[in-house]
């Protein structure tokens, strides 16, 4: 049968012209480190030994940079790269360009915090400049930069809610202001009301003496408290299984690490269910255990060392804690027997630890062929939330390139390990090495015409896959909800809710709300894939070629993980579900999935007793996951009288207009009238679409009439659009004024009723209460939300005559 690839003829002309620029390029472009240096005394931070000035940071200077600094500088996306959740951060200063750019044609080079530079002279030969002391001679210290955004907020205060609008681009990609300290006198005549916090409440007196002093002085850090001993007895017990030098070992470590470098490590046996723990990372180094670490810095996990051997390492997280970075991984004694029973213990050999060249590394089914099939995917679905969690929080911080590909809100349900552990499955994956290549393998600079390659192998692969089924499966006896995995009774990884809020997302365990539009089945080889194409493969500072072939490769995933939940269905329910999902679908995608997608004609093992099959399916699924369902999340989890959580649960319930005029994420803090501490809730708005194919016009494919919302208790998702605060009595108004929204005046008379706004007077004492709350009560994963895409939406007043 003819394949038909999946590219429009206007894509290959304009990949090709694409690749004829950046060849041109390749000739004229200068290195990314040839930039000019800047002198600067400092190679670290100001560390101070004194016992009082180490108090005093902790207890006052600490706190107020976490809940007014970082809340909006960490990670890639800080503004001018002024990631100041670390002291290294304040060092290295801040920078130009921007880390996300979709449209370079050479990949960029890598300037992550902690790993590609040790010093700030070598900060400055990238091109960061510094934001703590002025580069003028003579000049004192206290005009730094960061001091002077602070005097200006101090000079210019917020304008009124309405002014804003005209003084402060809040867009997310808009044009960054990143003011060298010469160039700065400039950039606050232009823009006198852009000091920091941006856009937001400047600090209050004792708030800016604080912190104004704080970096008179210098700007001191203490240092590093040492770690108590049980937390260094078990990081030496993890380190040595790690590292011993069987072949076993070494392959097994290889993997754990390059599934685990984006996650925080803890111990939970060594902390108190209501402290935070001390977290790690996970670490290439050149040195064993015992010396001091020395990191491999590679672009990948996968990247060549460039050493004889790897040690892998746990280096002590001293960051603040944000909430979008931050992927919690529980390291205990149960955890530890089950990777000694699967990677050790089990029966098999390793001839030969694989290469790092990109065409085997890129490939988990190549380079970890030896490795039994059941102990990878065992080891991914113990922490499946984590697992797919990568690819949200991972190595962009925020999942844009991967997020267009997805629908606003679905559920994960996973075919059980026992299924990998034949030799048919074995042998069926070696067979499947090449089919299975995925774009990483072109690295970082790549041209997307080679595009057409992947797409065709990927056919390849789904039609072999399907014949496989086809021959192996007898009397469908596959295709029943008992070929689940039910977490081994006991797992809460077994389902897991994926929410997408336009350019980041959110994972949860549990399936929370109404039955989806659509569902993915996901069994090993797709686990697999997605991690190696959007975690351990992707690069961000790669170049548009990575980054397209990153998201187009994304909608084959999606598409295998639609069509494995559709298999359960009988076949004419199949397509007709997978002709609902994608309405208004181009020729191209609807040809693919005629001929590559659905060739699987095995039938349905499942007698169903009602015609809407899609949801007695998601019935009987639940019902199979019954046990393993987590409380989280769920509005039983509050404290609320029955009344209060009927009518709050109706805020849940909305459709269409209703539902489109709210933002991505709404956090709502509602204090209950007998007192009690205030409890929150997020409200989600689930964006329809007619079908998330499409790479450039997602806001044509829109179907806001189906737009509906979620409510969970608690927070969910780190980057929040609205805050509301209400009272319990509050409720019955606010909720039939949700309801009976129509139009966009009629949001923002809301928000100026309940809404706690940039503008708002009590905003920070809000911030401060919400982050308390959040961290006190979930110590393990609550952390600092980030406020970049906090909405200013201000009540329109009527322009006099």
């Amino acid at each position: 049968m003819k394949r038909t690839v999946f590219l429009s003829n206007k894509w290959r002309v304009l990949l090709v012209l694409c690749a004829i620029v950046a060849a041109l390029y390749f000739a004229d472009r200068a290195s990314p480190l040839a930039r000019g240096k800047a002198t600067d005394s400092l190679t670290q931070p100001l560390i101070s030994q004194d016992p009082e000035l180490a108090a005093h940071y902790q207890q006052q200077i600490k706190p107020l940079l976490e809940s007014r600094c970082v809340v909006c500088h960490a990670c890639y996306d800080s503004p001018c790269q002024l990631n100041m959740s670390a002291p290294q951060g304040f060092a290295r200063g801040a920078h130009k360009e921007k880390v996300y750019d979709g449209t370079r044609l050479l990949a960029a080079t890598p300037n992550r915090l902690h790993l590609d530079a040790a010093t700030t002279q070598e900060w400055r030969e990238r091109g960061f400049f510094s934001v703590l002391e002025n580069q003028q001679v003579d000049a004192p210290i206290t005009t730094g930069l960061i001091t002077k955004m602070l005097q200006l907020k101090q000079a210019h205060p917020l304008p009124d809610a309405n002014a804003m609008t005209e003084q402060f681009d809040l867009s997310l990609n808009r044009q960054q202001q990143c003011p060298t300290d010469s160039e700065f006198a400039s950039y606050a005549k232009a823009q006198p009301y852009a000091g920091m916090p941006y856009a937001l409440p400047g600090l209050n007196a004792q708030e800016h003496s604080l912190l104004t002093n704080w970096l008179s002085a210098g700007a001191y850090f203490p240092a590093d408290a040492s770690l108590p001993a049980a937390h260094q007895a078990a990081v030496q017990q993890l380190e040595q299984w790690l590292n011993t030098d069987d072949l076993k070992t070494r392959l097994s470590a290889r993997y754990i690490y390059e599934h685990l470098f984006t996650s925080h490590l803890y111990f939970s046996a060594l902390h108190d269910n209501n402290e935070r723990p001390q977290f790690f990372r996970l670490l290439r180094s050149k040195t064993p255990p015992g010396q001091a670490i020395e990191v491999i810095a590679g672009r990948r996990p996968y990247d060549d060392p460039a050493v004889e051997r790897v040690y892998y390492r746990l280096q002590a997280v001293r960051d603040t804690i944000v909430n979008k970075t931050h992927q919690p991984y529980d390291i205990n004694d149960s955890l530890l027997q089950k990777w000694q029973r699967w990677f050790k213990d089990a029966d098999y050999q390793v001839s030969a630890l694989p290469g790092y060249a990109p065409e085997i590394a890129a490939n988990p089914l190549t380079a970890f062929k030896e490795l039994p099939v059941n102990a990878r995917y065992r080891f991914m679905l113990e922490r499946a939330e984590n697992t797919i969690m990568g690819y949200i929080k991972g190595p962009v911080c925020r999942g844009q390139v991967a997020l267009n590909v997805i629908n606003d809100r679905f559920w994960v349900y996973f075919i059980k390990p026992e299924l990998a552990e034949s030799a048919a499955v074995n042998a069926f994956y070696l067979s499947q090495q090449d089919n299975l290549r995925l774009p990483a393998e072109e690295e970082s600079t790549t041209f997307a015409v080679s595009w057409v390659g992947f797409a065709a192998r990927q056919g390849d692969y789904l039609q072999a896959r399907s014949a496989f089924l086809n021959e192996h499966l007898q009397q469908s006896a596959y295709l029943t909800p008992d070929v689940l995995w039910d977490g081994d009774g006991q797992n809460q990884n077994a389902s897991l809710t994926v929410f997408r809020h336009f350019d980041n997302a959110t994972v949860v365990k549990g399936l929370l709300g109404e039955p989806p539009k659509t569902a993915w089945v996901i069994d090993y080889a797709l686990l697999e894939r997605i991690h190696y194409l959007l975690v351990a493969g992707f690069d961000v500072y790669g170049n548009y070629g990575h980054q397209l072939m990153t998201r187009l490769y994304m909608d084959f995933l999606r598409m295998e993980g639609e069509s494995n939940f559709l298999a359960f269905l009988p076949e004419a329910s199949r397509r007709q579900e997978f002709a609902d999902w994608y309405q208004q679908a181009g020729p191209e995608l609807t040809e693919f999935i005629k001929g590559d997608i659905n060739p699987f004609s095995q039938p349905s093992g499942i007698t169903f007793q009602t015609p809407d099959h899609k949801a007695e399916l998601y019935q009987l699924f639940a019902e199979q996951l019954h046990a393993v369902q987590p409380q989280r999340y769920q509005l039983s989890d509050s404290q609320l009288n029955n009344n209060s959580l009927n009518l709050l649960s109706q805020l849940g319930q909305l459709q269409g207009t209703s539902a489109t005029l709210l933002p991505e994420l709404t956090i709502i803090m509602l204090e209950p009238a007998d007192g009690r501490a205030a409890e929150l809730f997020t409200l989600i708005r689930n964006s329809a679409h007619f079908n998330v194919s499409s790479l450039l016009k997602e806001e044509e494919n829109r179907h806001p009439a189906a737009d509906t919302t979620t409510l969970v208790s608690g927070i969910l998702g780190s980057y929040p659009d609205a805050f509301w605060k209400i009272s319990e009595a509050q409720l019955p108004k606010v909720v039939a004024q949700v309801q009976q929204m129509h139009t966009e005046q009629q949001y923002r008379q809301l928000l100026n009723d309940i809404g706690i706004g940039r503008h708002h007077p009590d905003f920070w004492q809000f911030s401060d209460k919400l982050n308390q709350l959040f961290q006190q009560r979930y110590p393990i994963d609550g952390s600092w939300l980030d406020y970049n895409r906090l909405e200013h939406r201000p009540l329109q007043q009527a322009k006099a005559n």
